[in-house]
């Protein structure tokens, strides 16, 4: 079984910000209501794809607490941590770009550094969706701020691009993911 984990911040203020672009495939995908149901203090969803099943979770915890919902998910269905995909905004490849990843840095992303605490490893695999770092001001504010101008014109087919990769990954693995979406641009 694999756990798909977009994250992002609950709540409406948040919804079309920078770091809910993880939630937001995973609504590009699945539709943002029709057949989730809510435990581990998210929202989750099981799928069958090639008698593989698969469950999609959408921790309603802010980022900074996200492992607090992955890890009793994956423990209740006794998911190993080899089988678990987080996807997840990252300020260090450009607006448009995907790239599939095994373990390594967290690079300062809170939601990535809570699931690693509460999972005792940083080595999960990870769907970076690039969002680009501020030209000035703060990464915190850049980060909670809505997607504008040609980003906001363009978010559309980044967030197919997106439903795509994941796709990939479900169907046919990691591997040949990472290898078709390796800082792959979707703009």
């Amino acid at each position: 079984m694999q756990l798909v984990v977009g994250l992002g911040n609950p709540g409406g203020e948040y919804r079309h910000t920078r770091h809910n672009i993880g939630m937001m495939v995973l609504d590009e995908m699945l539709g943002s209501s029709m057949g989730w149901k809510s435990k581990f203090k998210a929202d989750y969803m099981q799928t069958t794809v090639k008698g593989e099943k698969t469950l999609f979770l959408k921790p309603l915890t802010f980022m900074n607490l996200s492992g607090e919902s992955v890890r009793p998910c994956m423990d209740f269905f006794k998911v190993d941590i080899q089988d678990i995909l987080i996807i997840h905004d990252e300020l260090d490849l450009p607006f448009g770009t995907a790239m599939f990843k095994q373990g390594g840095g967290l690079a300062g992303h809170n939601g990535l550094k809570s699931i690693a605490q509460l999972l005792g490893t940083q080595d999960f695999k990870r769907l970076r969706l690039g969002i680009g770092r501020p030209q000035h001001g703060d990464v915190s504010s850049y980060v909670l701020g809505k997607f504008s101008g040609d980003e906001g014109i363009a978010l559309g087919q980044y967030l197919q691009g997106g439903e795509q990769a994941l796709n990939i990954f479900i169907q046919d693995g990691f591997t040949k993911a990472a290898e078709q979406y390796n800082k792959k641009s979707f703009i």
